[in-house]
């Protein structure tokens, strides 16, 4: 047996899985980026909603250039109603994610100002990998139960939680604006 399309098929996901890790490490700043531009005063309640608008937008022009490259592909076009029910539901969490993060944003612009994303993201983002293994262990049960559950395990949920929130609280970048005495750089 010919080892070469496994290693070919474990680079592709790493690949696939760095470009999700650039995009969605770039996605909070830009979007929060994105928020600060809408128009102030008076609107600035809505900047948020506003610009999760236009991240839903985005969302469906994505899932019209999914659907074209299925069809691409040659599908069938058959679903099943199981199928259809769970990536509802992933689509409902995603979305849900995407509009409380534009939220908590929104909610930090006026005690971080420009660096929100800074303070935001490394939460959301220490947080999410704990939750994701605690959903996956729900769904699918470890041998020997939580008993099984292997110390490091426990240690590394413990610690992407406390790194969380030490680059959320100490990031450079999460004050919006020079320390007190420093020149300000323009943004």
């Amino acid at each position: 047996m010919n080892s070469q399309p496994k290693s070919k098929k474990m680079e592709t996901w790493i690949i696939f899985a760095l470009l999700t890790v650039l995009s969605w490490g770039v996605y909070g700043v830009i979007l929060h980026k994105g928020r600060g531009l809408m128009p102030m005063g008076a609107e600035t309640p809505h900047a948020s909603l506003k610009a999760f608008l236009f991240v839903c937008i985005a969302y469906a022009v994505i899932g019209i250039a999914a659907a074209v490259l299925i069809k691409l592909r040659g599908s069938n076009w058959s679903f099943t109603g199981s199928g259809i029910t769970w990536s509802f539901i992933a689509g409902v969490a995603g979305a849900l994610g995407a509009f409380t993060l534009v939220l908590a944003l929104g909610a930090a612009s006026p005690i971080k100002g420009s660096a929100a994303a800074a303070a935001v993201m490394p939460i959301v983002f220490g947080g999410a990998p704990v939750i994701n293994a605690i959903t996956a262990m729900l769904l699918h049960p470890p041998e020997g139960g939580l008993k099984a559950l292997p110390l490091p395990f426990i240690l590394g949920c413990l610690m992407a939680a406390a790194g969380a929130v030490m680059v959320a609280k100490y990031s450079p970048s999460n004050t919006g604006g020079a320390k007190p005495g420093a020149a300000a750089k323009p943004h």
